[in-house]
């Protein structure tokens, strides 16, 4: 029997915001998006696991047009930032700061007083059913197609996190490609 070599592919629609899975999670999150006009001082800051779709959402809330999103907020200047948030204050418009995966430290003291009013989004991690979701959402974007059976074994397994299903399924597409054979 021969094997193929898996080239590390991104697949088609990965990172595009229809590609968002909601679930318990993130679904507080979804919603106080869908609502900028309720966050106090119209500013949220979102933060959330690795690979829990805080990008997506930035890119999903920009594209509504319900305001500016700003994503890796931490590496910006602070002052930028602050006259960004006085912007969208005399404005109207909603703005949404996603910090990086490290601690945000605000150096600036209005900044950090002003963003300390601000609506906290947390994306939580998943539970059972989301995991289902989001492995199935990665493997239908690759392809792939994976059996209740296979499901059923493998969540209760499986470390609870958006990074976790990412790196699953695309161990079992490559699996897949290497032994030229359906994933079970």
């Amino acid at each position: 029997m021969t094997s193929q070599i898996a080239l590390p592919l991104i697949p088609a629609g990965a990172g595009e915001p229809s590609s968002i899975v909601i679930g318990s999670g993130n679904r507080a999150v979804a919603e106080a998006l869908a609502a900028p006009a309720s966050w106090p001082f119209r500013t949220a800051i979102l933060h959330g696991p690795p690979r829990a779709g805080k990008s997506l959402f930035a890119r999903w809330f920009a594209a509504q047009q319900a305001g500016e999103a700003i994503d890796d907020a931490e590496t910006l200047d602070e002052t930028a930032i602050f006259h960004r948030w006085n912007r969208a204050q005399e404005e109207g418009t909603a703005l949404l700061l996603i910090p990086g995966s490290a601690p945000w430290e605000i150096a600036l003291p209005d900044l950090r007083s002003r963003l300390g009013a601000a609506l906290a989004l947390e994306i939580a991690p998943p539970d059972d059913q989301m995991m289902r979701d989001l492995i199935l959402s990665h493997a239908e974007r690759r392809g792939l197609m994976l059996g209740e059976e296979s499901l059923a074994y493998v969540i209760p397994r499986m470390t609870r996190s958006f990074e976790a299903a990412e790196r699953f399924v695309a161990a079992v597409d490559r699996l897949a490609l290497e032994r030229q054979s359906r994933p079970t």
